[in-house]
């Protein structure tokens, strides 16, 4: 039980740390993580300072260790604790897998905005379109999490 506690505390300070080191760039990082196509990516990047990038980039090796952070506590949660014990098997299996995969996401999506931060690739049009799915994949995994989370709830009180 200490490594869900342990792996979800852990994921929370990291959030919050990285919520407040890139509160200021505007627009968010929701905009740039959801950029399907070389300008809309530019748009956003021109929007901001050359120290807002850096900011932004300077982010990146901490969102690695919050994606682990995140992915463990989901696998963690619904393996060792009673929450998904009365669930089905595939439910179960499903939950389970859920954060790590949205962890994997997402460090592909860190690997496509390291890479297209650092200089132009605007000649490489999928790259972008890769980055945004990989954005918009984790997005849902994680929605599908505290939904999964939430049906546990719901229906263990029975």
């Amino acid at each position: 039980m200490a490594k869900v506690w342990l792996s979800g505390i852990s994921a929370l300070v990291l959030f919050a740390g990285i919520a407040w080191q890139l509160a200021p760039l505007q627009p968010g990082i929701l905009a740039l993580q959801l950029a399907y196509s070389p300008r809309a990516f530019a748009e956003v990047i021109h929007a901001w300072s050359a120290d807002d990038l850096l900011r932004y980039r300077a982010h990146l090796p901490y969102d690695g260790l919050l994606l682990a952070c995140y992915g463990s506590f989901g696998w963690l949660l619904v393996s060792r604790t009673a929450l998904f014990a009365a669930q089905p098997a595939a439910l179960r299996t499903l939950a389970m897998w859920l954060l790590p995969l949205a962890a994997a996401f997402d460090a592909a999506e860190n690997a496509f905005h390291w890479w297209l931060t650092e200089v132009p690739r605007f000649g490489i049009a999928w790259a972008y379109a890769v980055a945004a799915a990989c954005a918009a994949g984790k997005w849902l995994l994680l929605l599908a999490f505290v939904l999964a989370v939430l049906y546990a709830l719901d229906t263990g009180e029975e």
